[in-house]
């Protein structure tokens, strides 16, 4: 695994401050049932990092502490950590909003049954990976066999109320690229999804997430040992757009990793890079005393990947 860090670090972007935080996105562990090309986590079924019990305590008390709104729950698979439904549970009775980052193929692990009636029953957004509406395009980033356990999963969602109008059950899928080039305009790309899906399987959904594939981990990896990361790199700086750079994610949300250390989003999380620009770490339970303010948050060059063209966060384009 190539490390990308030293290349980011010489690329400069603008200080940028935070706002209000109003999201804790917490990575319960990288074990997951997939190990795709593009993850930024590097996850995979033989990764063992997982939150522990005690941490994982700190989740809810940080939660009320700072009057936090949304808990976007991802990893790895987040559903394999075994404290996942009971850290749902506890969230929403006290009436957080929670996410899900679902791949979808989980739904069908050994261990897993009764995961969408759960996820159902608690009003839990999913937020779902589908990289295309073509099989062989999802297989080829994700695995063989992973679209049709996908249209699966999501055709099991459906029947549940997930993505039909006026069920109160969010279901959101995420495109990511096939490689080293920018996501298509968002709201067509959402259009051709929901005539190709529901056309040939059925399905409906409520929004489709455009995100840039970041040069990191895996991806950046790639990258670098394919000699086009220097050539990635210089296509998201010169897509770079301004107006993006109040709408990115890591202004009003914080990043947990799976021991608990904070960064400003996951994918400083991945590169560890600690919380704000003094290089020193702070841990979740500091959040239980005091918030985080107005601080500058840590920027290197993969945050062009979030600032390029439509740009890029958790919840898909940030324009237009």
């Amino acid at each position: 695994m190539h490390d990308t860090l030293p290349l980011l670090e010489k690329t400069r972007f603008p200080t940028i401050h935070r706002a209000r935080l109003d999201t804790l996105q917490v990575n319960l562990g990288y074990k997951c049932n997939q190990s795709c090309l593009h993850c930024h986590v590097n996850a995979g079924p033989n990764r063992t990092e997982m939150m522990d019990a005690a941490t994982l305590a700190l989740i809810p008390q940080v939660l009320a502490a700072r009057d936090i709104a949304t808990l976007d729950l991802t990893g790895g698979a987040p559903e394999l950590h075994e404290g996942f439904r009971d850290l749902v549970r506890t969230a929403r009775r006290m009436g957080v909003r929670v996410m899900d980052r679902c791949n979808l193929t989980i739904l069908f692990e050994p261990g897993q049954e009764g995961l969408a009636d759960f996820l159902a029953a608690e009003q839990v957004e999913v937020v779902a990976s589908m990289p295309c509406y073509l099989a062989t395009n999802v297989d080829k980033q994700r695995g063989d066999g992973v679209f049709d356990l996908s249209i699966a999963a999501l055709q099991q969602l459906n029947a549940l109320g997930y993505g039909h109008e006026g069920s109160g059950l969010s279901l959101n899928l995420v495109y990511n690229p096939q490689g080293a080039s920018l996501p298509p305009d968002q709201q067509q790309l959402q259009a051709d999804y929901k005539r190709e899906l529901l056309l040939h399987f059925g399905i409906v959904f409520n929004d489709l997430f455009a995100l840039t594939n970041m040069p990191i981990q895996r991806f950046g990896s790639t990258l670098v040992s394919k000699g086009s990361f220097d050539t990635y790199m210089d296509l998201l700086q010169r897509s770079f757009q301004p107006q993006n750079l109040p709408g990115v994610m890591c202004r009003s949300t914080v990043s947990v990793d799976w021991q608990g250390w904070l960064s400003d989003c996951d994918f400083n999380q991945q590169l560890g890079l600690p919380l704000g620009t003094t290089g020193l770490r702070r841990h979740l339970r500091e959040l239980l005393e005091t918030g985080l303010g107005e601080q500058p948050i840590r920027v290197a060059g993969h945050c062009f990947g979030c600032t390029a063209g439509q740009g890029s966060s958790c919840g898909g384009a940030l324009v237009a």
